[in-house]
């Protein structure tokens, strides 16, 4: 999975790009078939905000955070699109199981 972080009237330090880095581990034991990762940090005057737009097989996941600490924002972040990834997943796999399920009926 290709992964980019990047900053807007931020400087994108070590200590945050391993933390990003350590709280993707949750994404990827979700799913091996994520695509992509980008987010973007940026700051308004006592806003540190943090957007995140994931891509994966059949889909594009986009959330944001906004807190007032950067550290914050990206667990926010991550909470947010740990729980879309896991609602596209349940998605799909309801529908994969109603296809058998006709199958079996009807076929």
């Amino acid at each position: 999975m290709q992964f980019q972080l990047s900053g807007q009237q931020i400087e994108v330090t070590p200590a945050l790009r391993e933390h990003a880095t350590a709280k993707l581990d949750r994404l990827t034991r979700l799913d091996e078939k994520l695509i992509s990762l980008a987010i973007v940090l940026s700051v308004d005057k006592l806003q540190q905000r943090a957007d995140g737009t994931l891509n994966v097989i059949g889909a594009t996941l986009h959330a944001e955070a906004t807190e007032a600490d950067m550290y914050a924002s990206i667990d926010i972040l991550f909470d947010k699109l740990v729980a879309q990834l896991r609602k596209h997943r349940e998605k799909v796999a309801d529908k994969h199981q109603r296809e058998a399920r006709e199958e079996r009926q009807y076929g």
